[in-house]
């Protein structure tokens, strides 16, 4: 009887388990060096694990469905903020982005020009996630 209790807390934990890993995946860390606004909140400096969620904003005409997704700022196990990523193929990023990239499994943060936007740039496997946070 106690294994069969066993077994069964096992499992469900194990389901519990994939079910969570299903709705996200880590993209990587990042720090922040200072505050910004993520989907219109304040969200502090520091260093943040992103997460990319199942979720995605409605498709713009012309649009491809899988252009955009959401993401999590997530510190300390809490989703800090949240807010839209431009989902760019390794093919594709050329025609888009000028200057340095990130490499395959890093990521960088910076100010674009003109001081009006902070982007989050993740490289995970040779897909970009690019997030752009204006100042809070």
């Amino acid at each position: 009887m106690k294994r069969l209790v066993f077994v069964g807390v096992l499992v469900g934990a194990l389901a519990a388990s994939a079910a969570f890993a299903q709705g996200t995946t880590t993209l990587g860390t990042v720090h922040i060096a200072r505050k910004l606004l993520a989907d219109g909140k304040p969200l502090p400096a520091g260093t943040y694990q992103i997460r990319l969620t199942t979720d995605e904003p409605k498709a713009a005409a012309g649009q491809s469905p899988n252009a955009e997704r959401y993401v999590e700022f997530v510190r300390g196990g809490t989703v800090a903020g949240r807010e839209v990523a431009t989902v760019v193929s390794a093919e594709d990023i050329g025609t888009i982005a000028k200057g340095a990239r990130p490499k395959p499994g890093t990521s960088k943060v910076e100010m674009l020009k003109g001081g009006d936007f902070w982007r989050v740039w993740i490289n995970k496997g040779g897909t970009n996630y690019i997030i752009n946070l204006p100042p809070a």
